[in-house]
C-alpha cells in the first residue's frame, strides 16, 4: 500500500509518539484523529498522500441524493468505488436505500462493518463465495440480491441454496451484444426464468438488473433501458417475480440521468422499486467522470437546476524531489499511489511549506510519465518551482485510485486533518 509510514500514522488504532513521525502499533490514542491538530500543510503528515475534501464530499453526497429524489429513484451507490465502510455509511445516513457491491468477498467486508442490505451487481459464482453469502444470509437482517444470466447459473444456486435451507433473491440481468454479462436474446431469457421457476422454492426472482455502461450512445442505451421495462412488465403480468415492490435498477457513474429518466417515466404494471447505482460521484474527479458530468449537465434540465453540480474531491499531494534539468521536475509520485489508465494525474495546486495558502498550479506544467515511486512533470523555463515544494494533483478514475490506498486522509478547508478514511480492498 502507498506510503505505509504515512498511512498507519492516521489508522486510529495506533498511538502518534509526535506529529506525523514515529508510530507505535500496540498503543491505542486518547483522542481522536482531528483533535491530534494535524495539518497538511505544515507537514504534519508524511507525503504522498491521498487526501478527501471533506465540504466537497458532503456537498455531493447530498447532490445525488437530491437528484435521485427528484426522480423518484432511490441510490444504491455501488462501493466498489471507495471500498471504505465509513463512506458507506455518510452515504446510507444521507438516505441511500444500500450498497451495491461486486464480489462475495467486498460483500463480506460491508456485513462485517454494519452494512445489512447489499445488491452485488454480478453473478455469484463458486463454492465459497456462495459459503459466504448462505453464511451472511443466516442473519435474518441482512438482506441480498445478486444477478442471475443462465440456465446453468441458477441450477448451481439452486442445489447449493437447497443444500442450506435457504433462499437467495436474484435478479434478472439483461446484457447487449458485445457486452459483458446479461442476456442477449429473449430464448436465453426465457430459459433462464424458466430455472428460476424450477428453483423457486431457494431462489427468488426480484427484479431487472442492466447495466448501460457498456454502450456509449444514447439513442442505444434509451433503447436498452426500454427493454428493461418491457421485460419487467411481462414477467410481472406472469407472475414470475417474488418480491414487491419489483426491483428495476440501472446506472453507472456516466448516464445515470439517462437511467432516471426512462425509468421515471416508464409505465410499469406492478409497483417497482428504481434503483440507481452510481459510485463515483462521491469524490467525483477532475478526469472522465468531469467529462461524462460535463455531458449530464447539458443534457439533463434537472442536474442544471442544482449547480455547482458534483465536485472533485479527492486529490493526490507529493512532493517536487528533483530538479535535474531545467525543464523537469520529479516528483515523488507514481503508479502505486494513482490510477493512470483513464490519464495521468493533473498539478493543480502548488504550495511552499511555510506560505499562507495554495496557490494554483502553472497551467503548463503537466505529467508525461509515471514509474512506480516517480512522476516526470514538465515544466516551462522559469518556473517558480523548487525541491521540497508541494504539488496537488487532480486524478481521472477514482476507482483504480483508491484501491491504492489503505487510508486517506479528510481535510476541511484550511488543510486541518478532520478524520481519516480506510479502505479494505
Amino acid at each position: 500500500m502507498s506510503n505505509f509510514s504515512n498511512t498507519l500514522a492516521m489508522k486510529t488504532i495506533v498511538q502518534p509518539l509526535s506529529k506525523g513521525i514515529g508510530f507505535l502499533k500496540e498503543e491505542r490514542p486518547t483522542t481522536s484523529v482531528g483533535e491530534l491538530g494535524w495539518n497538511l500543510l505544515k507537514e504534519d503528515v508524511s507525503l504522498p498522500a491521498a487526501v478527501l475534501y471533506e465540504e466537497k464530499l458532503a456537498h455531493n453526497l447530498a447532490w445525488m441524493q437530491k437528484f435521485g429524489e427528484s426522480y423518484g429513484m432511490k441510490l444504491a451507490p455501488h462501493g466498489k468505488t471507495t471500498m471504505a465502510p465509513k463512506l458507506f455509511a455518510r452515504q446510507l445516513q444521507a438516505g441511500a436505500w444500500g450498497i451495491t457491491l461486486a464480489t462475495a468477498s467486498q460483500v463480506r467486508v460491508a456485513y462485517e462493518h454494519g452494512i445489512r442490505r447489499v445488491l452485488m451487481a454480478n453473478q455469484l459464482i463458486g463454492r465459497q463465495n456462495m459459503t459466504i453469502i448462505a453464511r451472511l444470509q443466516r442473519d435474518p437482517d441482512f438482506e441480498f440480491y445478486c444477478l442471475v444470466d443462465s440456465p446453468e447459473q441458477v441450477e448451481t444456486l439452486g442445489r447449493f441454496f437447497q443444500s442450506q435451507q435457504q433462499r437467495l433473491n436474484v435478479l434478472l440481468e439483461l446484457g447487449v451484444p458485445g457486452g459483458r454479462t446479461g442476456v442477449r436474446n429473449r430464448d436465453s431469457l426465457r430459459q433462464v426464468v424458466a430455472a428460476v421457476s424450477a428453483w423457486k422454492k431457494h431462489i427468488a426472482l426480484c427484479g431487472i438488473e442492466v447495466y448501460e455502461g457498456v454502450l456509449s450512445d444514447e439513442s442505444a442505451i434509451t433503447a436498452f433501458l426500454h427493454r428493461a421495462v418491457n421485460v419487467l412488465n411481462e414477467l410481472a403480468q406472469e407472475h414470475r417475480f417474488g418480491r414487491t415492490p419489483v426491483i428495476i435498477s440501472g446506472a453507472g457513474s456516466a448516464w445515470y440521468d439517462v437511467v432516471a429518466e426512462v425509468f421515471s417515466k416508464a409505465t410499469f404494471n406492478a409497483d417497482v422499486e428504481p434503483l440507481l447505482r452510481p459510485g463515483c460521484y462521491l469524490t467525483h474527479d477532475a478526469g472522465i467522470y468531469r467529462d461524462a458530468q460535463r455531458q449530464i449537465m447539458e443534457r439533463n434540465s434537472s442536474a442544471r437546476g442544482m449547480p455547482p453540480g458534483l465536485l472533485p474531491a479527492l486529490q493526490l499531494w507529493a512532493y517536487v524531489q528533483s530538479i535535474p534539468e531545467k525543464n523537469l521536475a520529479i516528483i515523488a509520485l507514481g503508479k502505486r499511489d494513482a490510477a493512470f489508465d483513464a490519464g495521468l494525474p493533473t498539478p493543480a495546486l502548488h504550495f511552499r511549506p511555510g506560505q499562507e495558502r495554495p496557490a494554483a498550479a502553472a497551467g503548463d506544467w503537466r505529467l508525461t510519465r509515471m514509474m512506480d515511486q516517480h512522476a516526470y512533470m514538465q515544466i516551462a523555463d522559469g518556473s517558480d518551482v523548487r525541491v521540497g515544494d508541494m504539488i496537488g494533483f487532480d486524478i481521472s478514475h477514482p476507482c483504480l485510485t483508491f484501491d491504492k490506498w489503505k487510508y486517506l486522509l479528510v481535510v476541511d478547508s484550511q488543510y486541518q486533518v478532520v478524520d481519516v478514511v480506510e479502505t479494505f480492498f
